[in-house]
């Protein structure tokens, strides 16, 4: 099967970044630079430069452009997690989420509450229009936000990076439609809902019962 275009990009920005083309703080090329220095379209790069802003590798200032964040040679790893089988992922996904909840039903603000309803709302929108990617984005937004709410930076941190490993499963799992998204919607409202009333077993049960109907 040939790599899909974004995650090539994905992987030839690394290496250059790890090459020292850029460094930590240096503004990235714009999207129609970076269109021909890889030779690929702009949805192409925009999906890229998103889904490394979404691990922490790049980050993107409104009006300012995209920058360089701390980089890691983690290559090998990430070689390692796509070799992977996806019950060892989601073992891995386990764990995290279930610490993340715990401490977002503890933790979270006013704020972290109006991101995560955001984000919940958009999923939602995303399965009533039957728009796949928008849906994968939105789920993936939505964990995000929950794992921010943690106000565990490290956790974030994890969840942020292991998430370009669970875009790429979705992408496969869901090529047909929006099925496992649209019948976990109501758990991932009652998982809101727990973590807005501090009720830590709930969402902790809730969590383990999402990716139980993860396949």
């Amino acid at each position: 099967m040939a790599e899909k275009l974004s995650n090539k990009i994905i992987r030839l920005i690394k290496d250059d970044i790890l090459k020292g083309k850029w460094k930590e703080g240096d503004k990235m090329p714009s999207e129609f630079e970076l269109m021909e220095l890889y030779n690929v379209g702009r949805s192409s790069v925009r999906e890229a430069i998103k889904s490394l802003a979404d691990a922490g590798v790049l980050r993107v200032q409104q009006g300012s452009g995209t920058f360089i964040n701390t980089i890691a040679d983690s290559d090998t790893i990430d070689q390692r997690l796509k070799r992977a089988a996806f019950v060892e992922i989601n073992a891995v996904r386990r764990m995290l989420e279930l610490e993340i909840v715990t401490l977002a039903s503890k933790q979270r603000s006013e704020d972290n509450l109006r991101e995560i309803e955001l984000r919940l709302q958009q999923r939602k929108e995303a399965i009533m229009d039957g728009q796949r990617l928008a849906c994968i984005d939105a789920d993936i937004a939505f964990h995000t936000a929950v794992a921010k709410a943690s106000a565990n930076s490290v956790l974030a941190d994890l969840y942020r990076s292991f998430s370009l490993i669970i875009r790429d499963f979705f992408e496969k799992r869901e090529k047909q439609g929006l099925s496992h998204f649209a019948m976990s919607h109501h758990l991932h409202e009652a998982l809101y809902n727990a973590i807005a009333k501090g009720d830590t077993e709930t969402a902790r049960n809730i969590t383990t019962e999402i990716l139980k109907n993860n396949y």
